[in-house]
């Protein structure tokens, strides 16, 4: 199964294009949908993204709760309601609209980050913020299972 892997920024242009990294445009072809998809992400001032696999996991969410519960409402509305599919042009770049922007608070770069299953669009000084307060969190969560005797499968002799 092909994964969403690495960070890539790149510049948007005078006409608010924005090149999409060719190792994402692989896997979203691959995947057969040719677009993105895309909503505000539900716990950072990002944006989630992909491809068909990525519609599919959210209609699959969604139908696990009851068809006429609230709760089924208010995720279908944040997950497909403010969604928006970016079509990629024959150059490989996508228009982020100004409500994605204005989310993302990104001006002039745009930093894609792999998370496998699906990728996020930063604006790249808050994707560093977020890095820096994750690897934080994964040192002490080091830290905490050195103390309990259990190994961290991610650390390999690294500190």
């Amino acid at each position: 199964m092909d994964r969403f892997v690495s960070t890539f920024t790149n510049k948007l242009d005078a006409k608010g294009r924005v090149s999409v990294p060719s190792p994402f445009r692989s896997v979203l072809a691959r995947d057969g949908f040719g677009k993105i998809f895309c909503y505000p992400s539900l716990n950072n001032e990002a944006l989630d993204a992909g491809g068909e696999g990525l519609i599919c996991q959210a209609q699959t969410l969604l139908e696990t709760l009851n068809p006429y519960s609230n709760e089924r409402d208010h995720l279908s509305i944040a997950l497909f309601g403010v969604s928006e599919t970016l079509k990629i042009d024959n150059d490989g770049r996508i228009i982020l609209s100004d409500r994605l922007k204005t989310h993302t608070g990104i001006t002039d770069q745009v930093t894609f980050v792999g998370l496998g299953e699906k990728f996020q669009i930063w604006e790249p000084s808050r994707f560093e913020a977020q890095l820096n307060t994750g690897r934080a969190l994964l040192r002490e969560m080091k830290k905490a299972l050195s103390r309990s005797g259990t190994a961290l499968l991610l650390d390999k002799g690294s500190s």
